[in-house]
């Protein structure tokens, strides 16, 4: 079977897609393996054309027809849906990398992105993995052992222990030292997985019981930590860059706090909090590159912290890879963070110095999900029948999908990261209200309605952010009205007026208020 895809050549045989490749722009490498799927997949296949380097995709059978398969120059297929007979299995990850005779495997994030053991494979392979050191990923991948690390480099950490709670009495014995509230942590975990409040002592058991289970089926670990919990605070992350020549800069910050269930959804570069005391970016990024050298860390990665309401900062964890929320710091700094991560995995010297780092203008990121913001975020896969992107001056849109796709439950329901860049926050929070309303999405249920809302509300317009705020958010606002009566009597009313000025319409002057255009577009909404 032979197919013409996106401007590329693409032969299907057995499984794997050959297809043309462009010019050779850049020597790096002669052929990347992406290790990841989705709107990661393509941002990195993205740079790996501007670099010159030949792409391979992988793909499970879910994935066939998805779009960064279809992108790529060649691809593989690696196993059935479940990402635990497909994109969580090195061995076949690295058989498809043989195959296609790959020098190197860029892994997006999350799979194997922070997985040791598929770092040192890939080395004892002779395939240089795109990310930091094996040794690294071990020292801080362990939240107990980036807590040690971290406070053995001087940088504060939140109140808590450094090792496991053992049983219900040690964790007990712990949060009475430290206080309620308190959080469960899992030991590897991460997006929010086997972490669990506690607000006191008949809480504590069945929160340890849920947290374990769900942190050893998400990371293969049941072991938990207990942390004392700060109640409200920002989270702000710091983005560190380094060469394997022992070069490492930081390049701001981002806030991150706006979370649903302890998954980011709203992100910003830079956070107004530090945009209005600037001395706290200096502290937050050098405490992050004493952590980071402590740890020998070069490639991407992120230092998160807590914040409080005196804008005491506390070290929570280090994210050994590319973070999901890149776009903003890439579009506030002006660089191209994978780019960097590809060619300092080849060997060459970063360039930059820390004082050439200068953060301009805003950027603000929203996480468009297929799910239903109005049945507590349900997913909603199916088949996307119609699709509009938003474009424009200072978009960008970073999406793994395209009308016609289907949108699966195999994984997680991330269709794009819209992401918009303007002179100031006011400005940005203006431009990303105005992609929201030209993005059009049918056939599922999707998330657009409820950042178009976050973005008109006045707490988020005057910055008054905390990890909190969608629970509030979603307190205070109007709630969908659920009388089929009433919507009927506002749809019949609607269209009596609609009728009513369509009959005047051709009496009209030029300088009427109303237009036939708008007009009609009120008609199409009551179809």
């Amino acid at each position: 079977m032979r197919e013409v895809q996106f401007g590329l050549t693409q032969y299907l045989l057995r499984g794997r897609f050959i297809s043309a490749r462009p010019a050779k722009i850049r020597a790096v490498f002669r052929k990347v393996l992406v290790a990841n799927r989705g709107e990661i997949a393509v941002r990195i296949i993205r740079a790996l054309r501007e670099l010159g380097i030949t792409s391979v995709a992988v793909f499970s059978d879910a994935d066939r027809a998805s779009l960064h398969v279809r992108m790529a120059d060649e691809a593989e297929h690696i196993g059935p849906a479940p990402s635990s007979e497909s994109y969580l299995r090195s061995d076949r990850v690295l058989d498809a990398a043989r195959t296609h005779s790959a020098e190197a495997i860029h892994p997006g994030y999350g799979f194997l992105s922070e997985d040791a053991d598929f770092a040192d494979d890939c080395e004892r392979a002779g395939i240089k993995f795109i990310g930091p050191s094996a040794d690294s990923i071990r020292r801080l991948g362990s939240k107990i052992d980036g807590r040690r690390l971290a406070q053995d480099a001087g940088a504060p950490v939140v109140p808590g222990t450094n090792e496991p709670a053992t049983s219900y009495d040690h964790a007990r014995a712990i949060a009475r030292e430290i206080g309620y509230p308190v959080l469960l942590k899992a030991v590897a975990g991460g997006g929010g997985k086997g972490m669990r409040l506690v607000n006191s002592e008949p809480e504590l058991e069945a929160a340890i019981r849920d947290a374990r289970s769900e942190a050893e089926r998400a990371f293969r670990s049941g072991e938990v930590y207990v942390e004392k919990a700060i109640r409200n605070p920002r989270h702000i992350e710091i983005q560190l860059l380094g060469d394997e020549h022992g070069h490492l800069i930081y390049l701001g910050e981002r806030e991150c706090s706006l979370q649903r269930r302890h998954q980011k959804v709203v992100e910003e570069c830079p956070s107004p909090l530090v945009d209005a005391h600037p001395e706290m970016r200096a502290a937050m990024g050098e405490a992050a590159l004493k952590i980071a050298r402590a740890a020998g860390y070069y490639n991407a990665g992120t230092a998160e912290f807590l914040v409080d309401s005196e804008r005491n900062f506390y070290f929570l964890e280090m994210n050994t890879r590319l973070q999901v929320e890149h776009p903003v710091t890439e579009l506030a700094s002006s660089l191209d963070l994978v780019h960097w991560q590809i060619r300092i995995a080849a060997g060459e010297r970063l360039t930059v110095r820390q004082e050439d780092v200068a953060l301009r203008g805003s950027a603000i990121e929203c996480r468009l999900y297929a799910e239903d913001p109005d049945a507590s975020f349900f997913p909603s896969p199916g088949v996307i029948d119609t699709l509009v992107e938003p474009a424009g001056p200072g978009v960008r849109l970073d999406s793994g999908v395209y009308e016609g796709c289907e949108v699966t439950i195999d994984y997680d329901p991330l269709l794009a990261k819209l992401t918009v860049w303007a002179s100031d926050r006011p400005a940005a929070i203006a431009r990303m209200q105005r992609a929201l309303s030209e993005y059009r999405v049918g056939g599922i249920r999707h998330n657009i309605s409820f950042f178009r809302e976050i973005m008109s509300d006045p707490e988020f317009r005057l910055g008054r952010l905390h990890t909190g705020f969608i629970a509030e958010f979603l307190e205070r606002r109007r709630p969908p009205r659920e009388d089929p009566e009433l919507d009927m009597i506002v749809a019949l009313t609607a269209v009596g007026h609609y009728r009513k000025h369509k009959r005047t319409a051709k009496g009209r002057n030029a300088g009427s208020q109303i237009s036939p255009w708008l007009l009609e577009g009120r008609s199409q909404n009551l179809r």
